[in-house]
């Protein structure tokens, strides 16, 4: 039996642009309700009608901002995958959303709709970071989001940004143990990086914007990882740290390389040993739905390489690591043909890597340097 598919759904709309994100995500004055409710179960039900016999086993609803969708649309998608492929028992239904008072009052109208896990769009909870980040919201409304959330929601997970400029090591452990006191099953915690055509680029380039360097940033992501464990939620992706069983299983996905379908602007999948990107701008979207009834602007041929490299690239990120007889099948390719073994046992006797049969993963002494372990571990051509 195929194993089960993940559903990503994409919402672009945003009440305004942070500085440091290069999502797709877009500011619209008005937005068609029922137009963009039709476009995105078009586009669903033609993933559907490519992959028969599945079950799905997640769906996240990303953005932009899906908080802003109404949860009636919500509902909708829910249905239409369920009728399409049929959900698996205790199905994770994830929903991104902001701190913003207007986008918690619709929380009880979410979880009824069907969302049962809830990632939080937080960032900071001082409110001259928050200006910084250019966050729409409050510190108090971060906190109120996240007691409003763990009422509502079987799973809570929120996100912070950490070294920042200036921002000191005392001042990030004070910060985290504020957000490990709300006993939340998940946090994403994510060093801040300058990202192509931001604004925060541009400051950077002209040295208005400079974040920690090496060494301060070693310091503050050990302090992360000391405070995490103690508190029961250990790392078990690079930014990504869980309480047993609360890992995200959507990402999980993601990083051990099973297929999932995109849907919305901009939306990326992996199905059928193919890459597929939707168009990303809306107003193209919902003319690409209209004109063919779905909106993939890419669908491309992976190649055995290519489908072995990405799994080894993303499996690397993961604690458990990576297994090389799951990549070998689906790849259809000889592990040889992707691991430089050399390097491996190079790594491994300098305590990088281990590799415990057909299992390799990157140590707690490696991570921090796993940009240079991906470049001589995995064979790119």
């Amino acid at each position: 039996m195929a194993e089960p598919l993940a559903l990503y759904v994409h919402w672009p709309f945003c009440v305004s642009k942070c500085p440091y994100c290069d999502f797709n995500s877009h500011v619209r004055e008005r937005v068609d309700q029922v137009a963009w409710r039709d476009a995105l179960l078009a586009d669903l039900r033609h993933e559907a009608a490519l992959l028969p016999g599945r079950k799905v086993s997640s769906i996240f609803f990303g953005g932009g901002t899906p908080s802003l969708m109404p949860p009636q649309t919500v509902a909708a998608v829910i249905a239409a995958a369920d009728a399409a492929w049929g959900l698996i028992d205790d199905c994770e239904i994830t929903l991104e959303a902001n701190p913003n008072s207007v986008e918690v009052a619709s929380f009880a109208a979410l979880a009824a709709a069907g969302v049962n896990r809830v990632s939080i769009g937080v960032q900071s909870f001082d409110p001259q970071i928050l200006e910084f980040l250019g966050r729409a919201h409050s510190g108090d409304e971060a906190r109120r989001a996240i007691s409003a959330a763990q009422a509502h929601f079987a799973r809570v997970s929120f996100d912070l940004i950490y070294a920042r400029p200036g921002q000191s090591l005392a001042a990030w452990e004070a910060e985290l143990a504020e957000a490990l006191a709300f006993g939340t099953g998940h946090l994403s915690l994510y060093q801040l990086t300058i990202e192509p055509g931001t604004r925060f680029a541009t400051l950077a380039a002209k040295g208005d914007l400079v974040i920690p360097d090496g060494d301060a940033a070693a310091d503050l992501f050990d302090a992360t990882q000391a405070a995490t464990r103690a508190a029961g939620l250990p790392r078990y992706e690079v930014s990504n740290h869980a309480r047993r069983g609360e890992e995200s299983r959507h990402n999980l996905t993601y990083w051990r390389y099973g297929d999932y379908a995109g849907i919305g602007p901009g939306a990326h999948g992996r199905r059928l040993a193919q890459a597929t990107e939707r168009h990303r701008k809306p107003e193209n979207f919902l003319s690409a739905v209209a004109r063919n009834g779905h909106g993939l602007k890419v669908e491309t041929d992976l190649p055995p390489h290519e489908r072995a490299t990405e799994a080894m690239l993303m499996g690397l990120r993961l604690i458990e690591g990576v297994d090389l007889t799951r990549v070998e099948a689906r790849s259809g390719l000889a592990r040889d043909s992707f691991v430089d073994a050399g390097a491996v046992a190079r790594l491994a006797g300098q305590g990088l890597l281990v590799q415990e049969s057909d299992q390799l993963a990157v140590t707690d002494a490696g991570i921090l340097l796993l940009d240079s372990i991906l470049s001589e571990v995995v064979k790119t051509d």
